[in-house]
């Protein structure tokens, strides 16, 4: 649900530099990653038993740090290529119309440190995702009061936390096409679950883009500007990108690609978290979402042997679903996986294709369980 890391560069390829000269690693963890890891969170595996996910266990990820604010002098601006410039309080866009609406947000760096050379960047496994329900304004509703001019052609966010990424001094910053922009789904959240957003997770207001990765649902919302022309900022044009090597200008991260998850059965072994259960009948359960169209199927792998679990329906289109398959758990090792496809086609594969910031990586989940 929050922003996500981009890899770290050397200087000069413009971005933060990193031990071994910011270069992917096949080494262990490095003391960067690490400290990365213990500001932000991912979200424990258990947790995919819930159609939502509290805002203690949803996926975590800031850039910067928490900016605390005071609501009660706290405005947000909209302007740039609008006919009315607009100034709102909290209270004034409580009163506005609003939606409320369960979104599945992934982290676009998901999976990353199972990549072989692994970019170094926050070293996600395979947990950085939540669900929530998001209530607040249609940005399509804001933007209709402004008026937009005919010229427009993308609506950049900025939020109120600030820092050094790329030896560049920003405000996390990111942009929207306007066809997008006007989508009728997008909101402005100023609660999630039913309560207020937790500072961590924006407050008192953030965006949520739903289907697209958590990068462009920016917290802490400080102005919104209607823009004529694209916008350059930071984390657009250098973070968020699909690479082959650091020369290369890659292409955007946008939409949600396909994946389920498990929810690994059995007790865990408590340092290496290896799975333990009986022998004996055990119901494997998950969730599989995409940003890109409906999940149609979901298939589990058990020892190399697929089987379609049964899906259910999701709470909303940008949800995730929940799946289930019955198990007759024979004595030994065995190998778990499950595999997703949605409405366009789409298979989680088996192998995960390399790029450089380590993003979009959907690799079929695999848990290896010892049934006693």
């Amino acid at each position: 649900m929050s922003r996500h890391s981009t890899i770290l560069k050397s200087p000069r390829h413009g971005r933060t530099p990193a031990p071994h000269a910011g270069e992917p690693s096949h080494g262990p963890l490095t003391a960067e990653e690490l400290q990365l890891a213990a500001r932000n969170h991912s979200m424990p595996l258990e947790a995919l038993q819930s159609d939502t996910t509290p805002a203690g266990l949803h996926y975590l990820l800031n850039h910067f740090d928490i900016p605390f604010i005071d609501a009660e002098h706290w405005h947000l601006r909209i302007g740039g290529a609008v006919q009315r410039s607009l100034e709102l309080n909290l209270k004034a866009l409580r009163r506005a119309p609003r939606i409320s609406i369960p979104v599945t947000l992934e982290c676009a760096g998901n999976g990353r440190s199972l990549l072989r050379p692994r970019p170094l960047s926050q070293p996600w496994r395979l947990e950085a995702v939540g669900t929530a329900v998001w209530t607040g304004v249609p940005l399509a509703y804001l933007l209709a009061q402004a008026g937009v001019e005919d010229d427009a052609v993308e609506v950049v966010f900025t939020g109120a936390d600030s820092g050094l990424q790329g030896g560049v001094r920003q405000q996390f910053a990111r942009s929207l096409p306007i066809s997008e922009a006007l989508r009728p789904d997008i909101v402005l959240a100023y609660r999630m679950n039913g309560n207020d957003l937790p500072p961590q997770h924006g407050y008192p207001l953030r965006l949520v883009v739903p289907g697209w990765y958590g990068m462009a649902s920016v917290k802490w919302l400080s102005s919104i500007n209607v823009l004529t022309r694209p916008f350059d900022g930071f984390q657009q044009a250098v973070a968020y990108r699909y690479q082959r090597d650091a020369d290369d200008a890659g292409t955007p991260v946008t939409w949600i690609k396909v994946r389920s998850l498990m929810v690994p059965p059995g007790v865990p072994d408590f340092f290496t978290r290896s799975r333990v259960l009986p022998a004996g009948p055990v119901m494997l359960t998950g969730r599989a979402w995409s940003g890109e169209g409906a999940v149609e199927r979901v298939d589990v792998g058990i020892d190399g042997q697929w089987t379609p679990a049964h899906v259910e329906h999701p709470a909303g289109p940008f949800a995730w679903c929940a799946w289930s398959l019955p198990w007759v758990a024979d004595a030994g090792e065995h190998e778990l996986a499950c595999r997703a496809t949605d409405a366009t086609g789409s298979v989680q594969p088996l192998e995960q294709a390399w790029n450089y910031q380590g993003m979009g990586n959907n690799v079929v989940q695999r848990i290896k369980v010892t049934v006693e």
